[in-house]
């Protein structure tokens, strides 16, 4: 088939940067522009600078319109931060043929057209899709440690969630708690019970089990190390290990990136790939789920590639068989 010819707006962040080096070598993309105000100009190496002799991008400055006008081109991934993506939506007019891949939480409410793109919860809707909101990187882990649960009507008390991140979670701006003098040797807290990813958590738990009506009592810890997500989440079961087994297994038999394994699990597993691995206990009528991801690749910029492959009909694993370090 023809190339799919691709704008990335705010590409010179994490999320651009891991956009770009995924699709640089996906069968099926053309890169068109890449769009950063305070890079404009320079050549996307100079910023991501492992992209030497893979791409002599040149960052697009501030002229977008004529971007977004030119011929050919079939779908935007906005990169910018929190709130960008609305401003921008109102700011420029996106042809209708162009699809639209938001990287940011502004419309994962489902509004103004867009579609929640988690490809395990509703992969038909996503294949006729023309905009698209990502899922945040925490909501991803989370919610494929418990999705089984709830399309099965199990979830019958409240859901109990530990959760660490990588460094690059909180994006390339610096602030007190990602200089590395701070986050090295040091562990925190931040945003315990109330953090933002935890509204469309509830949604999507909404759309499998009518009426859920449970708490998800979220505690999110910052980690010293840079890429990865672990997630320890726990709820009432009464079922035994196997019963359990079955049903993620079950669930996840046609998902091409989420596996359930059954040994315990560990993040070199799955860092630079855009696999989950879930890792299931039982313990006195309680059902531990441990679920990894890498937050740049299945929580951002990998899912987005994924969410692309199915709005253009291609293999949904296209240009994401990557490889994990492992050691």
């Amino acid at each position: 088939m023809s190339k799919i010819n691709i704008g990335v707006i705010g590409a010179a962040g994490y999320t651009g940067g891991e956009l770009i080096r995924i699709l640089v070598n996906h069968p099926f993309a053309e890169i068109l522009f890449a769009h950063s105000k305070s890079q404009a100009g320079k050549p996307v190496y100079a910023t991501h600078t492992d992209l030497l002799g893979d791409t002599d991008l040149v960052f697009s400055g501030d002229e977008i319109q004529p971007l977004l006008n030119a011929e050919g081109l079939n779908v935007i991934f906005l990169c910018s931060g929190h709130g960008e993506s609305r401003k921008f939506l109102n700011e420029f007019i996106v042809p209708e043929s162009i699809k639209i891949i938001d990287l940011s939480t502004d419309f994962r409410d489902e509004t103004d057209g867009f579609l929640y793109g988690l490809p395990e919860l509703q992969k038909d809707k996503i294949s006729s899709a023309d905009k698209i909101a990502n899922p945040g990187c925490f909501a991803t882990s989370i919610q494929l440690a418990i999705l089984p649960l709830a399309k099965a009507g199990l979830i019958k008390d409240n859901i109990h969630v530990s959760a660490i991140t990588g460094s690059t979670g909180a994006g390339q701006s610096l602030s007190a708690t990602t200089h590395f003098t701070w986050r090295n040797n040091n562990i925190s807290i931040y945003k315990a019970f109330n953090h933002q990813h935890l509204s469309e958590i509830k949604m999507s738990l909404g759309k499998l089990q009518s009426g859920f009506d449970k708490a998800v009592h979220f505690i999110p810890y910052r980690g010293d190390f840079t890429r990865g997500i672990m997630a320890n989440v726990y709820t009432s079961f009464e079922g035994t290990i196997e019963d359990a087994k079955s049903l993620y297994k079950e669930f996840y038999a046609y998902a091409p990136f989420t596996y359930v394994s059954d040994v315990p699990v560990d993040l070199k597993q799955i860092v630079n790939t855009n696999k989950c691995f879930i890792h299931l206990e039982v313990h006195d009528g309680q059902l531990l789920i441990t679920s990894i991801i890498d937050n740049l690749t299945k929580g951002a910029s990998g899912q987005a590639v994924q969410n692309m492959n199915l709005m253009f009909g291609l293999a949904e694993d296209a240009g994401l068989r990557l490889k994990a370090p492992a050691l």
